[in-house]
């Protein structure tokens, strides 16, 4: 992998993933841009305990725009976008619309190859490599920012996710807090932790999936599991069997196994509702130890926690979304209407 870092017009960094060490990138972003001017806020819920994000600027970015217009396709001729190559393998950028910033953290986009018409799916094994390689490259780094405690890498994919640019893109999140969510799961690993003595909870649960039946797939280093309390109707866990605490921590065998795993699971998941079925919309979040302190967990440090990826669609059947309605999004209580044990069944079914 050949990593070469630019800055945009505006003073923005993009940086290049390349495959081939040989590679130049020299292109200027010619755009008469003016500096970004964000208004990120984070404010904190005094009755809940969490964070939100005030970003009244996002109002203004890039919606739904024709293909010849997409911002994430390469600069060709005239026509300029945020990537000032005429090609690339894969590319990062800081978000010119970002939910975080300055001190408030920091937000990025991933784009996974130049071809606009392609999904993650499509990618090669080797495309894959390379964006786990960006990832955890970005991981790394975006971790030594002052104000950033966790980095959280993923996908949103489908019009139905609200995804605005079909460019087939992730974006990056870096929090200057511990998210609600994870901040949830330390609080359980540290209760089972001291009720069991010393057990960590993510390997008793991943013990438990690998002697079920919600198992998906499994390979020598990666199982795919249908978790026991699934909120969406197909919702897959995706752990390295060698507990580590994030990216960065993955071998060099994990390394390699993952694109072959990965692309299998998301060809699956096109292949839920059927033939002639739109492509599936979904979500792939990479769950990450947070690099800020603990304290408040007792007993729990950073290598309890284990890396996986959490990837689940909206979509309950052919031609119906669950929607989060009073339940769901008034007291945070999913109510999911497919069993996990059918969804893993119907996940195995499908492959190819």
């Amino acid at each position: 992998m050949k990593k070469t870092s630019t800055s945009l017009a505006d003073g923005r960094e993009l940086i290049y993933y390349d495959l081939r060490d040989d590679t130049v990138r020299d292109a200027v972003d010619k755009r008469p841009l003016e500096r970004t001017v964000t208004t990120s806020e984070v404010r904190r819920d005094p009755l809940l305990g969490d964070a939100i994000a005030v970003a009244s600027h996002r109002q203004g970015r890039t919606y739904h725009p024709p293909a010849d217009q997409c911002p994430l396709c390469p600069s060709q001729g005239d026509r300029l976008s945020e990537i000032p190559d005429s090609s690339y393998d894969v590319v990062v950028f800081e978000n010119r619309f970002p939910s975080l910033a300055g001190d408030s953290g920091r937000c990025e986009v991933v784009c996974f190859t130049s071809d606009h018409n392609a999904s993650f799916a499509d990618l090669t094994e080797e495309q894959a490599a390379l964006v786990l390689e960006a990832w955890t490259d970005r991981t790394s780094e975006l971790s030594h920012l002052p104000a950033v405690e966790q980095v959280f890498c993923f996908e949103n994919r489908g019009e139905e996710i609200g995804v605005t640019l079909g460019h087939p893109h992730g974006q990056i999140y870096a929090y200057p807090f511990t998210t609600p969510r994870t901040s949830l799961m330390l609080r359980q690993l540290a209760q089972h932790k001291e009720a069991t003595g010393g057990e960590n909870l993510f390997d008793a649960v991943l013990e438990r999936e690998l002697a079920g039946e919600r198992v998906v797939l499994e390979g020598e280093h990666w199982v795919a599991f249908v978790p026991y309390a699934a909120h969406w109707p197909y919702e897959v866990h995706l752990y390295p069997k060698r507990r580590v605490p994030d990216l960065l921590g993955l071998d060099e065998d994990a390394r390699t196994e993952f694109p072959q795993v990965y692309l299998e699971l998301l060809r699956r998941f096109d292949r839920i509702f059927g033939e002639g079925e739109p492509p599936t919309p979904y979500i792939a979040a990479w769950h990450q130890a947070p690099f800020g302190a603990l304290e408040e967990f007792e007993g729990v440090n950073r290598d309890d926690f284990a890396l996986h990826l959490e990837l689940f669609t909206i979509r309950r059947t052919s031609g119906k979304l669950k929607f989060l309605a009073g339940s769901e999004s008034g007291m945070s209580v999913f109510i999911n209407d497919v069993p996990p044990e059918r969804a893993a069944e119907r996940l195995r079914e499908v492959a190819s």
